[in-house]
């Protein structure tokens, strides 16, 4: 093995994170912890939600390394345990949506956001909030492929491993992405 966690592989890591040695843990986030913020954020949308989400990912993979299989990379299977934590906060935000909408007409107030809307921004702000939007409305399966492929530019094998799919399944998905993205900007 090399002589600094700094100069090892994710392999390396991962073995010496198994034997319990903190400085490959702290390693591994050290490399991985900013693009696996920048995956979350592009999924969720929310900079404070991806911090939390990003640190649950990280909690979840050091508490399953002993199941990392070191022939794989490291990047691919923290991204997918990433992504599950975005389905995780999706599912429950559609839970607390429901119960939010189902106070009663007094509280409305505490439930409504007091951020300015999107078009009350200068316009550079506000075609990037309206494309976020947009992105936001997509089925997940088509946001996940849109923001790993076009977004954090990874490959298509990668996505592929990432979301634990077909290659011909990201390629399609991200046609139909692109196609209702398209149609999503067009509408008025």
């Amino acid at each position: 093995m090399s002589s600094g966690p700094g100069q090892c592989s994710d392999k390396e890591l991962a073995a010496q994170a198994r034997a319990g040695r903190e400085g490959a843990y702290r390693e591994l986030l050290n490399r991985y912890k900013a693009p696996i913020f920048g995956l979350i954020v592009k999924q969720v949308g929310d900079a404070d939600e991806a911090m939390d989400l990003t640190q649950e990912a990280f909690v979840a993979a050091f508490a399953a390394i002993d199941r990392y299989d070191s022939e794989r990379p490291f990047r691919i299977w923290i991204s997918r345990i990433a992504i599950n934590k975005c389905r995780d906060w999706a599912r429950r935000r559609k839970v607390r949506a429901f119960f939010a909408r189902a106070l009663p007409i007094e509280t409305a107030r505490a439930v409504a956001s007091d951020t300015p809307l999107p078009d009350r921004e200068v316009d550079g702000r506000s075609e990037l909030a309206r494309v976020q939007a947009a992105i936001a409305r997509l089925p997940q399966s088509l946001r996940e492929v849109l923001v790993l492929r076009g977004v954090e530019e990874v490959s298509q094998a990668e996505a592929a491993a990432m979301l634990n799919v077909s290659e011909k399944a990201v390629e399609t998905r991200l046609y139909r992405a692109r196609m209702r993205l398209k149609a999503l900007l067009a509408e008025v």
